[in-house]
């Protein structure tokens, strides 16, 4: 009999650095996982808080290995992009790393109030304000270029966002601004510019007419965003040397300009199997960046990043009970889980996402191809196809104990985009939510973030009782 265990042996190359199996049960990071379920039973989600300060500090060494190995001039600057993740506990984990902040929102701004008031960020962090901006938005702003947030920098999304700053901004402050460039999306999207930045056209006239003659400003920044992220594609390298060439050319021009922002990620692994060369990725960003600033005779940039899926998307999991099996035809056999995929990650549903799927128990059971399926009366609430082999395997249920499956690597976005704490779809409740850390002897810590949502909490936001 082939074991789950065999499948995934011989399917990649297991164990990881991250996955191991001892006594048939999952661990992760070294740890056992279905401990965490006898404490806090499911559906459950988990963050790994030491996995986000190990990802800030492996893409710094790939920066500053690479700047060492070709000689680039300009320095690296790591920021967060909030909007991935706004949770304190992720936040603060990441500002331990010695790193900036990049916002997308007026409210992201009272998370900066605060963390300052924690003193976990200083008046000389970087904060790289993006996004198009209400009115809101550009009054904190204003309110903080004003109170002496020297890094204070709004990255201008339109022409008109800076006639707010030249209003408002005091005659005594001096304060760094950014244009953001619109690039254009990959072929297959819908339209061909983004909606976000301003046209390369416009950039240098922008410059000229509303920044250079106004002493309270400096354009120091140029910024673009690649919603695919750095990967290795043609459409990728083609954008970021267009960018750079830009960049040249409002060089030329302003000489306060030093820094460039290149938005868009470093990637997640979304298997076992290692997918990605990260260290050569950043290389060749690096490479094509100095070899046109040395072709069009301006000095390299300084460089910033906003990573924020690659920060923290590896230190999340959602763990959840196969409750039943239902076989719906000759073929199709049905696990279901004590959770929904469109609520608790949306993803799947929205972006046909897959992330790193496997049972947490029964790795010496035989094993069946399913489909699985969430508990909403939701056609689209299901997930059938790992990224490799187009279908899902797990052990078999059996008269044994339950069966418990992990999805790994989703700790960006899913709350942000699925809401915390309001009202899902079915109304499923929001699941568990446990931290995990690791003490000084290396042992696992875990404390419980928020409970599974109760219907107390659901009935006062529909407004059946106050």
């Amino acid at each position: 009999m082939d074991t789950y265990h065999d499948l995934i042996s011989q399917t990649f190359d297991f164990p990881s650095q991250e996955f191991t199996v001892e006594g048939n049960e999952l661990y992760f990071h070294g740890f056992p996982l279905m401990p965490l379920i006898q404490k806090h039973g499911t559906p459950l989600r988990l963050t790994f808080l030491p996995k986000i300060s190990q990802n800030i500090q492996r893409a710094k060494q790939w920066f500053q290995q690479g700047i060492e190995k070709i000689g680039y001039q300009g320095s690296y600057t790591y920021c967060y992009c909030t909007k991935a993740s706004h949770f304190a506990f992720v936040v603060e984990e990441a500002l331990k790393n010695d790193i900036h902040i990049e916002t997308s929102s007026g409210y992201d701004m009272h998370i900066i109030r605060a963390l300052h008031e924690k003193g976990k960020i200083r008046k000389d962090t970087y904060i790289i304000a993006n996004g198009f901006k209400r009115e809101r938005y550009k009054r904190y702003l204003t309110e903080f270029m004003n109170d002496g947030f020297v890094n204070c920098m709004p990255i201008l999304d339109n022409l008109n966002e800076i006639d707010y700053y030249k209003e408002h901004v005091r005659e005594d402050v001096r304060a760094n601004l950014g244009i953001r460039l619109a690039s254009d999306e990959e072929p297959r999207f819908q339209f061909y510019t983004s909606r976000l930045g301003v046209r390369y056209a416009d950039a240098i006239p922008l410059y000229e007419e509303k920044i250079k003659e106004d002493p309270r400003f400096e354009l120091t920044m140029l910024h673009y965003f690649i919603n695919t992220g750095i990967k290795d594609t043609s459409y990728y390298w083609s954008e970021l040397r267009r960018f750079v060439h830009k960049y040249c050319e409002l060089r030329k021009v302003c000489p306060t300009l030093h820094t460039i922002d290149i938005g868009g990620g470093l990637p997640i692994q979304t298997s076992i199997q290692p997918e990605y060369d990260y260290a050569y990725m950043v290389e060749e960003v690096l490479r094509t960046i100095q070899r046109i600033c040395r072709e069009e005779g301006v000095p390299e940039p300084h460089i910033f990043t906003e990573f924020g899926i690659f920060t923290v998307g590896e230190s999340g999991a959602h763990i959840y009970n196969i409750l039943d099996e239902k076989l719906q035809n000759d073929k199709e056999l049905w696990y279901m889980i004590d959770g929904s995929f469109i609520t608790n990650l949306p993803d799947t549903w929205a972006l046909n996402q897959r992330f790193i799927m496997l049972a947490l128990n029964g790795w010496e059971r035989s094993y069946k191809k399913i489909q699985l399926g969430g508990m909403t009366c939701d056609s689209q609430d299901y997930y059938n196809a790992e990224k490799h082999i187009y279908q899902v395997f797990l052990p078999e249920q059996g008269p044994q104990k339950p069966l418990y499956v992990g999805f790994f690597h989703t700790g960006a976005y899913q709350e942000q985009l699925s809401g915390y704490g309001g009202i899902k779809h079915c109304l499923i409740p929001a699941p568990k939510h446990v931290i995990l850390d690791v003490n000084e002897d290396g042992t696992l810590r875990d404390w419980e973030f928020a409970p599974e949502q109760d219907p107390e909490s659901m009935m006062r936001i529909l407004g059946y009782t106050e």
